[in-house]
């Protein structure tokens, strides 16, 4: 079974292609500007992967950066549509976990992700070395309560005690592995806790 593991959640763009759980090829950038389909175009080539291989598509789907992860979830949307591919769907911070837990991190273990306007995405896990457990489920604190927090996550320059950590496409390929999913791309959304909020425009003016 051929992955190809899609995460943009963060300030990286990474992607990977796996046989199964074991990693093939990954590529990660730092410049937003790269295309998506370029990433993945340089993927499969180092991995000698064509795309006509690829079963399943593993993305984070968040929280973090909202146009990253749409623009993820565009693509293996259309992909599935072209191919009928699998489309694996999986919690940015399950995929933190499992990046700090495959880097030696172990026992009740923060992440924290910038949730924009003072405040963050913060759950907690515990880390062995043969599982991770959610032990706090995603919520949103405030930046004072975030910046006394002995944690991990991405994009953190602010935060003193918060280790930088950005979720590895590695790591989401072989939670995909462990797991049969299949969701229509119709269905997937990013994870986004607050309401969405817009401003009505007024009516036009009579002149």
């Amino acid at each position: 079974m051929k992955i190809l593991a899609l995460e943009f959640s963060s300030s990286q763009r990474a992607v990977a292609v796996s046989d199964g759980a074991n990693p093939i090829a990954r590529v990660v950038t730092d410049n937003l500007k790269t295309s998506p389909l370029l990433l993945i175009d340089k993927v499969l080539e180092k991995g000698r992967t064509d795309r006509a291989e690829i079963n399943v598509i593993a993305l984070g789907i968040g929280p973090g950066s909202y146009t990253g992860i749409r623009s993820a979830i565009a693509v293996a949307q259309g992909w599935q549509l072209a191919k009928a591919v699998k489309l694996n769907p999986i919690s940015s911070t399950e995929v933190l976990a499992a990046t700090a837990r495959a880097q030696g991190q172990r026992g009740e273990t923060h992440l924290i992700i910038d949730a924009q306007r003072h405040e963050h995405y913060h759950t907690t896990w515990n880390l062995t070395e043969t599982e991770q457990t959610e032990t706090k489920p995603l919520s949103i604190i405030g930046v004072v309560e975030a910046f006394e927090l002995e944690s991990f996550g991405p994009d953190q320059p602010g935060m003193r005690y918060c280790k930088p950590l950005h979720p590895c496409a590695v790591q989401l390929a072989k939670l995909a592995a462990n797991r049969n999913s299949d969701v229509p791309g119709f269905t997937i959304e990013p994870i986004y806790l607050r309401q969405t909020e817009f401003v009505k425009a007024p009516p036009p003016r009579k002149l």
